[in-house]
Protein backbone atom coordinates (compact mmCIF):
# COMPACT_ATOMS: atom_id res chain seq x y z
CA UNK A 1 0.00 0.00 0.00
CA UNK A 2 2.99 2.27 -0.33
CA UNK A 3 2.12 5.60 -1.90
CA UNK A 4 -1.57 5.37 -1.14
CA UNK A 5 -3.37 7.96 0.93
CA UNK A 6 -4.88 7.33 4.33
CA UNK A 7 -8.33 7.69 2.80
CA UNK A 8 -7.55 5.05 0.17
CA UNK A 9 -6.28 2.67 2.85
CA UNK A 10 -9.41 3.19 4.94
CA UNK A 11 -11.71 2.63 1.97
CA UNK A 12 -9.84 -0.55 1.02
CA UNK A 13 -10.10 -1.85 4.59
CA UNK A 14 -13.84 -1.09 4.67
CA UNK A 15 -14.40 -2.83 1.34
CA UNK A 16 -12.72 -5.97 2.68
CA UNK A 17 -14.92 -6.13 5.78
CA UNK A 18 -18.15 -8.14 5.90
CA UNK A 19 -21.43 -6.29 5.34
CA UNK A 20 -22.60 -6.91 8.91
CA UNK A 21 -19.50 -5.49 10.62
CA UNK A 22 -20.27 -3.29 13.63
CA UNK A 23 -19.07 0.26 14.12
CA UNK A 24 -16.85 -0.69 17.10
CA UNK A 25 -15.26 -3.48 15.01
CA UNK A 26 -14.56 -0.99 12.22
CA UNK A 27 -12.97 1.46 14.63
CA UNK A 28 -10.88 -1.27 16.26
CA UNK A 29 -9.60 -2.48 12.89
CA UNK A 30 -8.80 1.05 11.67
CA UNK A 31 -6.94 1.81 14.90
CA UNK A 32 -4.97 -1.42 14.49
CA UNK A 33 -3.99 -0.40 10.94
CA UNK A 34 -3.04 3.07 12.21
CA UNK A 35 -0.73 1.61 14.86
CA UNK A 36 0.93 -0.62 12.25
CA UNK A 37 1.51 2.45 10.06
CA UNK A 38 3.03 4.28 13.03
CA UNK A 39 5.38 1.39 13.75
CA UNK A 40 6.49 1.11 10.13
CA UNK A 41 7.17 4.86 10.04
CA UNK A 42 9.25 4.59 13.22
CA UNK A 43 11.32 1.80 11.67
CA UNK A 44 11.80 3.81 8.47
CA UNK A 45 12.88 6.83 10.53
CA UNK A 46 15.37 4.71 12.50
CA UNK A 47 13.44 5.23 15.72
CA UNK A 48 14.09 1.70 17.00
CA UNK A 49 15.96 -0.08 19.79
CA UNK A 50 17.64 -3.46 19.83
CA UNK A 51 15.97 -6.54 21.26
CA UNK A 52 18.60 -6.73 24.00
CA UNK A 53 18.00 -3.09 24.99
CA UNK A 54 14.23 -3.65 25.06
CA UNK A 55 14.68 -6.68 27.33
CA UNK A 56 16.94 -4.66 29.63
CA UNK A 57 14.34 -1.89 29.85
CA UNK A 58 11.60 -4.41 30.68
CA UNK A 59 13.62 -5.70 33.65
CA UNK A 60 13.57 -2.25 35.27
Amino acid sequence: MTGTTAKQKILKALEEMPQDVSFPEIMEHLYFLYKIEQGLKQVADGDIISHAKAKAQMKK
